[in-house]
């Protein structure tokens, strides 16, 4: 169950665990986050957040390539003037 003596303002309190309540109710964090972000915290503050398996997924998934973002960019096109500092070589460590 929520514990809302230590709930910050902007969370909901039914998705606000203790880390004590979270550890003795496990299956019900697991349960609740199919449905929503389930926020544990300790010592009174957030500490970790549980989320579904499928919304990990969602949130973590690739979006493009390295290659089509560069391309994306709204800077392509523009003549940038870009130098290059020469600096000297570094001493190569014993």
């Amino acid at each position: 169950m929520a514990d809302s003596n230590t709930a910050p303002d902007a969370l909901p309190t039914d998705d606000i665990w203790t880390l004590a309540n979270a550890k003795a109710r496990l299956s019900e964090v697991i349960d609740r986050a199919q449905c929503g972000p389930q926020v544990i915290t300790r010592h009174g503050r957030p500490n970790a957040v549980v989320v579904s398996a499928e919304e990990w997924a969602r949130k973590t998934a690739r979006k493009g390539t390295l290659a089509e973002f560069l391309l994306a960019s709204p800077l392509r096109g523009a003549d940038l003037d870009l130098e290059r500092m020469h600096d000297t070589p570094r001493d190569e460590m014993p």
